[in-house]
């Protein structure tokens, strides 16, 4: 390691980082989603506490009201939550970009079928992997063998990792400047490897639960989202609405043919 990059290390200051833990409790809250094609009943789970409020704020403002779902893909999943979809639409700023919320990732929630999830941009534009903040998906998926698990397993973990080093590099980046110090593409590059080779020798490889092979293996689900994508609630009732509105046919970008629309949408419980 030339004297340049330890020099740029020594002066580089490590980011504090604060962490919040939230009581969990059993009373969840359940929202109803009437569409064109049938009604969902979610659940939202109170460990994803950022999302869970993010969405009932959302229900109970009435905004998914007249949103559509504007991308289906059968096996997988069908999405939702995109404001330009509503009639009014130039009254809302793009929710991928504008209006994003932290990550929640949660080794005990993850992609089976009927799985309420985040969408978000990709790594490269969102290192920290901030979810959306009004879009959202509900998992379809397929059933899996333990050999395409395996395979699947080891997709993850290059996400994970992927993503793990666009976060460092960017921290990087940021903390050189704020430090005043400047430094090339290459030696940020250098220090990033480093604080990354830290990472991998530290961090242990994902590994899906037995509960979560079980699921993919019986009742299905998108196993290579895991880890990488915010889980926040699940279907209670309507899989078979979800069932059904993939299978609608869509034109070359997931759109389906027939406009599937969020009817109505109200708190059941909470």
């Amino acid at each position: 390691m030339n004297k340049r990059i330890i020099k740029l290390i020594t002066l580089l200051m490590v980011s504090i980082i604060v962490s919040c833990n939230t009581p969990v409790t059993n009373d969840f809250t359940l929202v109803l989603l009437e569409t064109s094609l049938g009604d969902i009943k979610l659940k939202l789970y109170d460990e994803t506490p950022l999302h869970r409020d993010n969405f009932i704020k959302l229900i109970k403002s009435g905004f998914y009201e007249g949103v559509s779902f504007h991308r289906v893909i059968k096996d997988f999943m069908i999405q939702a939550g995109d404001p330009l979809t509503r009639p009014d639409s130039k009254n809302f700023p793009d929710s991928l970009q504008n209006y994003t919320i932290p990550a929640e990732f949660n080794s005990s929630l993850f992609h089976k079928k009927g799985a309420l999830a985040a969408a978000r941009q990709g790594n490269d534009v969102n290192p920290y992997m901030r979810s959306s903040g009004t879009q959202f998906y509900i998992v379809q998926g397929i059933k899996y063998t333990e050999e395409e698990l395996n395979i699947a397993e080891q997709r993850i973990n290059s996400q994970i990792k992927q993503g793990k080093f666009a976060k460092i590099i960017k921290e990087t980046s940021d903390s050189l400047k704020l430090a005043g110090i400047a430094a090339t593409d290459a030696e940020v590059q250098e220090i990033a490897s480093i604080e990354m080779f830290k990472y991998l020798t530290s961090t242990p490889d994902f590994k899906l639960s037995t509960e979560e092979r079980l699921a993919y293996t019986t009742i299905g689900g998108t196993p290579r989202l895991d880890g990488t994508y915010t889980v926040f609630g699940e279907v209670i009732e309507g899989l078979d609405i979800v069932d059904r509105i993939a299978s609608e046919k869509t034109d070359a970008s997931d759109r389906p043919l027939n406009n599937i629309t969020i009817l109505k949408t109200r708190i059941v419980r909470k």
